[in-house]
Protein backbone atom coordinates (compact mmCIF):
# COMPACT_ATOMS: atom_id res chain seq x y z
CA UNK A 1 0.00 0.00 0.00
CA UNK A 2 0.98 3.29 -0.62
CA UNK A 3 0.46 5.48 2.15
CA UNK A 4 0.17 8.72 0.51
CA UNK A 5 -3.12 10.45 0.96
CA UNK A 6 -4.36 7.59 3.03
CA UNK A 7 -6.50 7.85 6.46
CA UNK A 8 -4.68 5.87 9.43
CA UNK A 9 -5.76 5.35 13.05
CA UNK A 10 -3.13 4.17 15.04
CA UNK A 11 -3.71 2.81 18.67
CA UNK A 12 -0.36 3.16 21.48
CA UNK A 13 0.77 5.93 20.07
CA UNK A 14 1.72 8.01 22.34
CA UNK A 15 5.21 6.74 22.44
CA UNK A 16 7.36 3.93 21.30
CA UNK A 17 6.46 1.82 18.07
CA UNK A 18 3.22 3.66 18.02
CA UNK A 19 4.46 6.93 17.85
CA UNK A 20 7.50 6.32 15.85
CA UNK A 21 4.50 4.73 12.78
CA UNK A 22 2.41 7.84 13.06
CA UNK A 23 5.76 10.17 12.56
CA UNK A 24 6.72 8.14 9.52
CA UNK A 25 3.02 7.87 8.05
CA UNK A 26 2.90 12.03 8.16
CA UNK A 27 6.44 11.72 6.09
CA UNK A 28 4.81 9.07 3.78
CA UNK A 29 2.35 11.79 2.89
CA UNK A 30 -1.07 10.23 4.98
CA UNK A 31 -4.06 12.06 4.59
CA UNK A 32 -4.66 11.97 8.09
CA UNK A 33 -3.18 10.41 11.04
CA UNK A 34 -5.59 9.32 14.29
CA UNK A 35 -3.60 8.61 17.39
CA UNK A 36 -4.87 7.33 20.12
CA UNK A 37 -3.50 5.99 23.75
CA UNK A 38 -5.09 6.17 27.22
CA UNK A 39 -1.48 8.48 27.65
CA UNK A 40 -3.74 11.82 26.71
CA UNK A 41 -0.96 13.85 27.41
CA UNK A 42 1.20 12.05 25.31
CA UNK A 43 -0.78 11.95 22.84
CA UNK A 44 -0.15 15.83 21.90
CA UNK A 45 2.64 16.35 20.60
CA UNK A 46 2.49 13.48 18.82
CA UNK A 47 -1.25 14.81 16.98
CA UNK A 48 0.86 18.16 17.10
CA UNK A 49 3.42 16.77 15.08
CA UNK A 50 1.55 14.82 12.25
CA UNK A 51 -1.27 17.23 12.36
CA UNK A 52 -3.80 14.60 13.50
CA UNK A 53 -6.40 13.60 15.52
CA UNK A 54 -5.77 12.56 19.29
CA UNK A 55 -8.33 10.33 21.12
CA UNK A 56 -7.56 8.93 24.63
CA UNK A 57 -8.73 5.82 24.53
CA UNK A 58 -8.75 2.42 26.59
CA UNK A 59 -8.31 -0.77 23.75
CA UNK A 60 -9.75 -2.95 26.81
CA UNK A 61 -12.76 -1.87 26.11
CA UNK A 62 -14.91 -2.45 23.03
CA UNK A 63 -16.61 0.86 23.64
CA UNK A 64 -13.52 2.90 23.68
CA UNK A 65 -12.27 1.29 20.19
CA UNK A 66 -15.99 1.80 18.73
CA UNK A 67 -15.70 5.59 20.09
CA UNK A 68 -12.21 5.75 18.57
CA UNK A 69 -13.83 4.82 14.95
CA UNK A 70 -16.53 6.69 15.38
CA UNK A 71 -14.11 9.82 15.59
CA UNK A 72 -11.73 9.20 13.16
CA UNK A 73 -14.59 8.78 10.14
CA UNK A 74 -16.35 11.89 11.56
CA UNK A 75 -13.04 13.84 10.99
CA UNK A 76 -11.29 12.18 7.91
CA UNK A 77 -14.33 9.89 6.35
CA UNK A 78 -13.28 6.09 5.77
CA UNK A 79 -10.29 4.56 7.40
CA UNK A 80 -7.65 2.94 5.06
CA UNK A 81 -5.47 2.17 7.94
CA UNK A 82 -6.20 0.50 11.21
CA UNK A 83 -3.04 -0.43 13.56
CA UNK A 84 -3.82 -2.23 16.28
CA UNK A 85 -0.40 -1.50 18.10
CA UNK A 86 -1.30 -1.05 22.05
CA UNK A 87 0.39 -3.44 24.28
CA UNK A 88 1.37 -4.43 27.98
CA UNK A 89 3.84 -6.82 29.61
CA UNK A 90 3.55 -8.28 33.52
CA UNK A 91 6.35 -10.58 34.76
CA UNK A 92 4.92 -13.78 36.41
CA UNK A 93 3.73 -18.05 35.42
CA UNK A 94 1.32 -19.90 37.21
CA UNK A 95 1.37 -17.04 40.27
CA UNK A 96 -0.03 -13.99 38.09
CA UNK A 97 -3.07 -12.88 39.64
CA UNK A 98 -6.00 -13.61 37.13
CA UNK A 99 -6.90 -10.14 36.49
CA UNK A 100 -3.27 -9.61 35.07
CA UNK A 101 -4.01 -12.29 32.26
CA UNK A 102 -7.66 -10.95 31.95
CA UNK A 103 -5.89 -7.24 30.70
CA UNK A 104 -3.51 -9.33 28.70
CA UNK A 105 -6.19 -10.95 26.75
CA UNK A 106 -8.46 -7.87 26.22
CA UNK A 107 -5.48 -5.98 25.08
CA UNK A 108 -3.89 -8.71 23.33
CA UNK A 109 -6.37 -9.98 21.39
CA UNK A 110 -9.77 -8.75 22.52
CA UNK A 111 -8.64 -5.37 21.12
CA UNK A 112 -7.80 -6.74 17.95
CA UNK A 113 -11.54 -8.14 17.36
CA UNK A 114 -13.08 -5.11 18.41
CA UNK A 115 -11.05 -2.82 15.98
CA UNK A 116 -11.32 -5.43 12.89
CA UNK A 117 -15.45 -5.65 13.89
CA UNK A 118 -15.59 -1.50 13.90
CA UNK A 119 -13.33 -1.27 10.49
CA UNK A 120 -12.80 -4.46 8.00
CA UNK A 121 -16.66 -4.24 6.76
CA UNK A 122 -16.37 -0.83 5.85
CA UNK A 123 -13.00 -1.30 4.23
CA UNK A 124 -14.03 -3.80 2.18
CA UNK A 125 -17.15 -1.51 1.46
CA UNK A 126 -14.60 1.10 0.47
CA UNK A 127 -12.34 -1.32 -2.12
CA UNK A 128 -9.84 -2.39 0.10
CA UNK A 129 -7.71 -1.64 2.98
CA UNK A 130 -4.97 -2.31 5.72
CA UNK A 131 -5.05 -3.74 9.11
CA UNK A 132 -1.54 -4.39 11.19
CA UNK A 133 -1.33 -5.80 14.78
CA UNK A 134 1.20 -5.63 16.57
CA UNK A 135 2.55 -9.14 17.76
CA UNK A 136 5.71 -10.10 19.28
CA UNK A 137 8.33 -12.60 18.55
CA UNK A 138 7.09 -14.29 21.70
CA UNK A 139 3.71 -14.63 19.26
CA UNK A 140 5.66 -17.00 16.82
CA UNK A 141 8.39 -18.02 19.67
CA UNK A 142 7.61 -17.81 23.01
CA UNK A 143 9.22 -15.49 26.10
CA UNK A 144 10.30 -17.49 29.66
CA UNK A 145 9.71 -13.76 31.58
CA UNK A 146 5.80 -13.31 31.45
CA UNK A 147 3.23 -16.69 30.88
CA UNK A 148 0.67 -14.03 29.92
CA UNK A 149 2.31 -12.12 27.52
CA UNK A 150 3.71 -15.45 25.99
CA UNK A 151 0.39 -16.86 25.68
CA UNK A 152 -1.83 -13.93 24.36
CA UNK A 153 0.45 -12.64 21.34
CA UNK A 154 0.15 -16.05 20.06
CA UNK A 155 -3.54 -15.12 20.37
CA UNK A 156 -2.71 -12.10 18.10
CA UNK A 157 -0.51 -13.91 15.52
CA UNK A 158 -3.48 -16.91 15.37
CA UNK A 159 -6.17 -13.94 15.12
CA UNK A 160 -4.05 -11.79 12.36
CA UNK A 161 -4.20 -15.71 10.35
CA UNK A 162 -7.54 -15.68 10.55
CA UNK A 163 -8.31 -12.04 9.75
CA UNK A 164 -5.76 -13.06 6.15
CA UNK A 165 -7.64 -15.87 5.79
CA UNK A 166 -10.40 -14.56 5.89
CA UNK A 167 -10.62 -10.85 4.64
CA UNK A 168 -7.19 -10.86 2.43
CA UNK A 169 -9.30 -11.73 -1.02
CA UNK A 170 -11.78 -9.36 -0.33
CA UNK A 171 -9.08 -6.36 -0.75
CA UNK A 172 -8.14 -6.08 3.31
CA UNK A 173 -4.31 -6.45 3.35
CA UNK A 174 -3.19 -7.59 6.66
CA UNK A 175 0.26 -7.83 8.46
CA UNK A 176 1.71 -9.08 11.61
CA UNK A 177 4.43 -7.05 13.52
CA UNK A 178 6.95 -9.54 14.96
CA UNK A 179 9.78 -7.77 16.99
CA UNK A 180 12.15 -8.90 18.91
CA UNK A 181 13.66 -6.23 21.65
CA UNK A 182 12.59 -2.16 20.87
CA UNK A 183 13.97 0.45 22.81
CA UNK A 184 10.47 1.34 24.26
CA UNK A 185 9.04 2.02 27.65
CA UNK A 186 8.32 -1.59 27.64
CA UNK A 187 11.83 -3.18 27.30
CA UNK A 188 14.20 -2.19 30.05
CA UNK A 189 17.49 -3.93 28.70
CA UNK A 190 16.23 -7.26 31.02
CA UNK A 191 15.33 -9.41 27.58
CA UNK A 192 15.96 -13.32 27.40
CA UNK A 193 19.44 -14.41 27.00
CA UNK A 194 19.00 -15.34 23.83
CA UNK A 195 17.17 -12.19 21.94
CA UNK A 196 19.61 -10.16 19.68
CA UNK A 197 20.25 -6.60 19.75
CA UNK A 198 17.39 -3.91 20.05
CA UNK A 199 15.91 -1.71 17.66
CA UNK A 200 15.22 1.82 17.91
CA UNK A 201 11.18 2.23 16.87
CA UNK A 202 12.42 4.27 14.17
CA UNK A 203 14.07 1.87 12.68
CA UNK A 204 10.29 -0.41 13.31
CA UNK A 205 8.58 1.81 12.15
CA UNK A 206 10.76 1.77 8.79
CA UNK A 207 10.30 -1.76 8.28
CA UNK A 208 6.31 -1.51 8.45
CA UNK A 209 6.26 1.26 6.25
CA UNK A 210 8.44 -1.29 3.81
CA UNK A 211 6.08 -4.60 4.25
CA UNK A 212 3.22 -2.70 4.03
CA UNK A 213 4.30 -1.58 0.65
CA UNK A 214 5.21 -5.28 -0.37
CA UNK A 215 1.76 -6.57 1.08
CA UNK A 216 3.39 -9.42 2.92
CA UNK A 217 2.22 -10.52 6.06
CA UNK A 218 4.85 -10.76 8.75
CA UNK A 219 6.97 -8.47 9.79
CA UNK A 220 9.96 -9.06 11.60
CA UNK A 221 12.75 -6.03 11.97
CA UNK A 222 14.60 -8.62 13.09
CA UNK A 223 14.77 -10.96 10.19
CA UNK A 224 16.28 -13.98 12.07
CA UNK A 225 13.55 -14.65 14.12
CA UNK A 226 12.08 -16.41 11.08
CA UNK A 227 15.06 -18.40 11.20
CA UNK A 228 14.39 -19.38 14.92
CA UNK A 229 10.87 -19.99 14.02
CA UNK A 230 12.08 -22.51 11.35
CA UNK A 231 14.34 -24.31 13.93
CA UNK A 232 11.58 -24.35 16.63
CA UNK A 233 9.39 -26.66 14.58
CA UNK A 234 11.68 -28.36 13.00
CA UNK A 235 12.92 -30.28 16.08
CA UNK A 236 10.21 -28.62 18.94
CA UNK A 237 11.55 -31.24 21.84
CA UNK A 238 15.55 -29.23 21.31
CA UNK A 239 13.43 -25.21 21.07
CA UNK A 240 11.52 -27.33 24.16
CA UNK A 241 15.79 -28.16 25.93
CA UNK A 242 17.19 -25.00 25.01
CA UNK A 243 13.85 -22.45 26.26
CA UNK A 244 13.91 -24.07 29.32
CA UNK A 245 18.16 -23.74 29.88
CA UNK A 246 17.30 -19.66 29.81
CA UNK A 247 14.24 -19.82 31.84
CA UNK A 248 16.57 -21.75 34.85
CA UNK A 249 19.04 -19.10 34.26
CA UNK A 250 16.91 -16.53 34.91
CA UNK A 251 15.84 -17.87 38.27
CA UNK A 252 16.93 -16.34 41.34
CA UNK A 253 20.01 -18.69 42.42
CA UNK A 254 19.42 -20.68 45.69
CA UNK A 255 21.07 -19.41 48.90
CA UNK A 256 21.02 -23.29 50.07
Amino acid sequence: MDLKGKVAVITGAASGIGRATALRFAREGAAGIVVADLNAEGLKPVANETGGLAVTCDVSKESDIQRLVREAEARYGSIDVYFSNAGIVARGGLDTPDEVWERHWKIHVMAHVWAARAVVENMVAHGGGYFVLTASAAGLLNIVESAPYGVTKHGTVAFAEWLAIAYGRRGVHVSCLCPQAVLTGMYKGEGSAGVDGALTAEQVADEIVKVMAQETFLILPHPQVLDYMRAKTSNYDRWIGGMQKIFLRQQPQSLG
